[in-house]
């Protein structure tokens, strides 16, 4: 394998996996290249789907680029590497085999830091202030282990969620891939082995991710829950039993209006009638707004309408999350 490795000198037959938005991104710059006729001779594309078709296949009919569903069978040397983005299955050996070079990845984030399947979604939810891409080649057994060839920084912006996110990295994404396809194969020999020390893990994003435990998380680590989960799960709390969604939740940094109580307990949320706004205590004495409350079997109701129907009405002026 290695001896053949190093016949391939001017690189340009591609075998394309992905599986989402994030993924066509990189597909359509290499077929940008593919139709200058510039660096990608040939292009097929793999992708995973059952039923519903996907933003690839869409694209590849509409381009007429040579379509496979997952898995595929791969004729050995007739592509010289494979490019996996956004895929969601662990290539086996016997695949990444049938690469000269190999097989290369796009991730969304500064590896070893957010290794998994939702690292966009963990880097906000953790309030970190910059992330990137990193293009590494892929190794068999597990996800995200492999060397890196590449990686581009960028900051986050505080009011970046997951969606703006997520298109800039899949741009970003796009571009750094182009440069690595611009210098192979020497690039490949360049890879670094990730530092082991410093992994940290973004597993998958599920509904639980979206409750809340105002016990343990302060107002900022409230909204960056919101940030990292949006257009992806509402945020969701308890309240009399029930579970129930929060939605446009909002830091608090002036607390005047809020109303006294005399024991601030995490999740204890009032309502200021003046402001018309609701209130709910996080760790450390901090303080997120909600700007409106799904209860289940029942219509959204805004803060006001919480406010006055379930808390303004009792004796305590005041109910609990969590």
């Amino acid at each position: 394998m290695r001896n053949q490795r190093h016949r391939v000198t001017n690189p340009g037959e591609f075998y394309f996996f992905g599986s989402d938005k994030f993924a066509a991104e990189s597909l359509k710059a290499l077929h940008s290249k593919y139709k200058d006729k510039k660096l990608v001779r040939h292009l097929e594309i793999v992708t995973a789907y059952q039923g519903q078709e996907n933003c690839l296949t869409k694209y590849a009919r509409k381009n007429k680029i040579p379509l496979h569903v997952w898995p595929p069978e791969i004729s050995e040397g007739k592509f010289d590497i494979g490019i996996v983005v956004s895929f969601g299955h662990l290539i086996p050996e016997k695949i990444i085999n049938k690469f000269p070079l190999g097989m290369i990845n796009v991730h969304a984030s500064l590896l070893p830091r957010w290794r998994g399947a939702a690292p966009i979604c963990h880097a906000l939810i953790n309030g970190d202030t910059y992330t990137g891409i990193s293009i590494m080649k892929i190794a068999p057994k597990k996800f995200d282990i492999g060397s890196v060839i590449m990686q581009q920084r960028i900051e986050i912006h505080p009011a970046d969620t997951q969606i703006e996110l997520y298109d800039k990295l899949s741009k970003l994404g796009a571009e750094v891939l182009l440069r690595i396809v611009d210098k192979l194969p020497n690039i490949l020999n360049s890879a670094q082995s990730q530092d082991e020390k410093e992994v940290s893990y973004a597993p998958k994003i599920t509904k639980d991710t979206s409750f809340v435990n105002w016990a343990i998380m302060t107002a900022k680590n409230v909204c960056d829950l919101q940030r990292g989960l949006n257009g992806i799960y509402p945020l969701r709390t308890y309240f009399n039993n029930m579970p129930v969604k929060i939605l446009n939740v909002k830091l608090v940094t002036d607390t005047i209006n809020i109303p006294h109580v005399h024991k601030k307990t995490p999740g204890l949320t009032v309502y200021d009638k003046s402001t018309k706004k609701l209130y709910v205590c996080c760790k450390d004495d901090t303080w997120v707004s909600v700007e409106k409350i799904v209860i289940p079997d029942h219509r959204p109701l805004n803060s006001q309408a919480f406010g006055s129907g379930y808390i303004m009405n009792t004796k305590e002026k005041y109910c609990l999350f969590g």
